[in-house]
């Protein structure tokens, strides 16, 4: 077993994980309304479906990535047409008076949410197999305990960019005006929906 590959699966996760895209704005959205954990549970969620992904990738299980890559214009579909309703019903929140109390069925719907999101985005698994490959890391095949390394350093490195964001972005929300969330709502709003719609014509196009 080798560490190394640990390091190279944070490095990973952490790659894939940083650029801004829906998941971002939604934990940004999120940890500024309902505070830093909501914001990095939403987070937690993304680097469970990347970890599942790397997964795929470390394991060499290609039947299952093989019927993922398949059916990734149905994936598109259902991703796009979640994230509308995201959008929607982001850009009509109102922002709270008061700090919300996030309880637990509260925080597993924030995960599950981000979850969903992510394991519909059929980039994610064309992303790791890529990099996977462009890597040298098909060799992990056969090898199950760096393939296990290789995994959990994907939801480490995944993880920690949240926590990072959640935090950083948590640090400034006792100074954020009401106003100012409500603006920030219907940033959020418009770009999740822009994000969804790019998703559906990608789907009418393929």
């Amino acid at each position: 077993m080798d560490l190394g590959f640990l390091l190279r699966g944070g490095l990973i996760g952490l790659s894939i994980a940083a650029p801004v895209g829906p998941i971002g704005v939604l934990c940004i959205r999120r940890t500024l309304a309902e505070g830093r954990l909501a914001g990095l549970v939403s987070g937690l969620g993304a680097a469970t479906a990347d970890a599942f992904y790397g997964s795929i990738a470390g394991f060499g299980l290609t039947a299952i990535s093989g019927l993922l890559v398949s059916q990734q214009g149905w994936l598109r579909l259902v991703g796009g047409l979640f994230l509308c309703y995201l959008g929607v019903r982001t850009l009509l929140a109102r922002p709270a008076q008061q700090a919300v109390a996030v309880r637990g069925g509260g925080l597993w719907q924030t995960y599950a949410s981000t979850l969903f999101l992510t394991l519909t985005n059929p980039m994610t698994i064309l992303s790791f197999a890529a990099i996977f490959a462009g890597l040298g890391l098909g060799g992990t095949r056969g090898d199950y305990a760096s393939a296990a390394m290789l995994v959990l350093g994907v939801f480490l490195g995944s993880a920690a960019w949240w926590l990072l964001l959640s935090s950083g972005v948590g640090a400034f929300r006792a100074q954020f005006p009401a106003a100012g969330l409500l603006w920030v709502n219907r940033l959020s709003g418009f770009i999740i929906l822009g994000f969804g719609i790019v998703a559906l014509a990608g789907w009418r196009l393929g």
